[in-house]
């Protein structure tokens, strides 16, 4: 069976736009939620996000793909350009056909739909711009960043809600490690810090409502939780098989090990009380790695700061490691870049192949309250310098759709 390996790493979140901005931060607590500015908030329940702070499009684009795009093909565009010079992966007409893209995102150009949806009523039809539809496709995502890079392999979207970053980069695993492909450019993006996407989340009462202490307002696995923040911004990273890796002399990450995907087949929107869907997603991923549970040493958790996802995390996860569990070091960043929906999988990640090679796993920022329901080790509050064998990132989304990725000290 073919080995992939990871190659490179690119990412815009609400801690900056970077690897060593991001890295940085999140190893230190730092917070990136804060009041929304971009629009009038008064009359929302939640009025803070995840902001992303220093981001120019131009530094990584056109001026005309500025105008055509939206905002999460921005992100997912500057992330791949990132990725794909980390790596050192050259694509060109002897490669171009076994290099595809995967990426994932939850609802697409919501940014855009609700500008040009604006602009329809208020000037008509005639109006609207003739790159509004290619400007706003989820697809485009992974189709930009094909033609901007000229991979010619597999080119997916996956949309599954906060899932489909974590799916997109499982899909593009399994592609490299059956042989249909040789590298893939892979992760997530989402942007919809919108009015509308606002209003829809504050209707579900998902969203927090401590707008006073924005940066205290993300506290996943903590008593006090009382819902997540929506965040923005994108994780992509390049895949490759590993003697193509080694042949071309490039630095390796990490090796990604495994992958897991399940359904809760439950309600439309929370998560099984007993976490089964997380368990079965969490056991297929250790089972495809070749693993056992005991062999995990770190997971990034889902972990979105609600009542319900929380508990119900915390449950699968004993379900699955049984006494290990308690050994486990478990965190979840979205305490401070928020939940990035379809991005966080991609995010995630990232944070998770950082720990591996570098020692240090990320914390879980303002868990000041234990939950009696939330009992394992969330690394509260304070990165931990320690050996990662071997990390799980799990992430679960509307509909009950559930992925769970491994990733693992790479070995020759």
């Amino acid at each position: 069976m073919r080995r992939v390996v990871v190659t490179g790493l690119g990412i815009v979140t609400p801690l900056g736009t970077g690897i060593q901005k991001n890295w940085e931060a999140v190893c230190s607590g730092k917070s990136g939620i804060r009041a929304i500015e971009k629009f009038d908030v008064s009359q929302y329940p939640c009025q803070i996000a995840g902001v992303v702070p220093d981001f120019r499009s131009e530094d990584f684009m056109d001026k005309q793909q500025v105008r055509r795009f939206d905002i999460f093909i921005h992100y997912a565009l500057a992330s791949a350009r990132m990725a794909m010079e980390d790596s050192g992966l050259k694509i060109d007409s002897n490669n171009a056909h076994r290099v595809g893209c995967v990426t994932g995102s939850g609802l697409g150009g919501l940014t855009m739909l609700e500008q040009y949806h604006k602009v329809l009523l208020e000037k008509g039809p005639r109006r609207i711009n003739p790159f509004f539809i290619p400007g706003m496709i989820a697809n485009m995502a992974p189709g930009q960043i094909a033609i901007e890079f000229g991979a010619k392999g597999p080119n997916l979207s996956i949309e599954t809600a906060c899932a489909a970053g974590c799916h997109g980069v499982g899909e593009a695993f399994r592609l490299i490690r059956d042989g249909v492909s040789d590298a893939m450019i892979t992760g997530g993006s989402e942007a919809v810090i919108t009015p509308l996407a606002l209003a829809g989340f504050c209707a579900m009462r998902a969203l927090t409502t401590r707008n006073h202490e924005p940066e205290k307002a993300s506290r996943p696995f903590d008593l006090d939780r009382d819902g997540f923040v929506m965040g923005e911004g994108a994780g992509i990273l390049v895949l490759e098989e590993l003697n193509g890796a080694l042949d071309r002399g490039a630095d390796i990450y990490a090796e990604m090990a495994g992958f897991g995907l399940s359904g809760d087949a439950y309600h439309v929107s929370a998560p099984d009380p007993d976490g089964m869907g997380a368990v079965l997603c969490m056991s297929t991923a250790i089972k495809d790695a070749g693993m056992k549970p005991e062999d995990i040493d770190y997971i990034s958790a889902h972990g979105t700061s609600t009542k319900l996802n929380d508990a119900s995390e915390t449950k699968a996860i004993k379900n699955v490691f049984g006494n290990h569990a308690q050994k486990l070091s478990i965190s979840s960043t979205k305490s401070m870049t928020g939940h990035l929906l379809g991005g966080a999988g991609g995010v995630a990640a990232i944070y998770s192949i950082l720990a591996i090679k570098h020692g240090i796993m990320p914390p879980t920022i303002n868990y000041e309250t234990p939950d009696p329901e939330c009992d394992l080790d969330y690394i509260p509050n304070e990165a931990r310098e320690g050996r990662v064998g071997a990390a799980m990132v799990n992430a679960f989304g509307f509909g009950g759709t559930n992925g769970s990725l491994v990733f693992k000290a790479f070995k020759p």
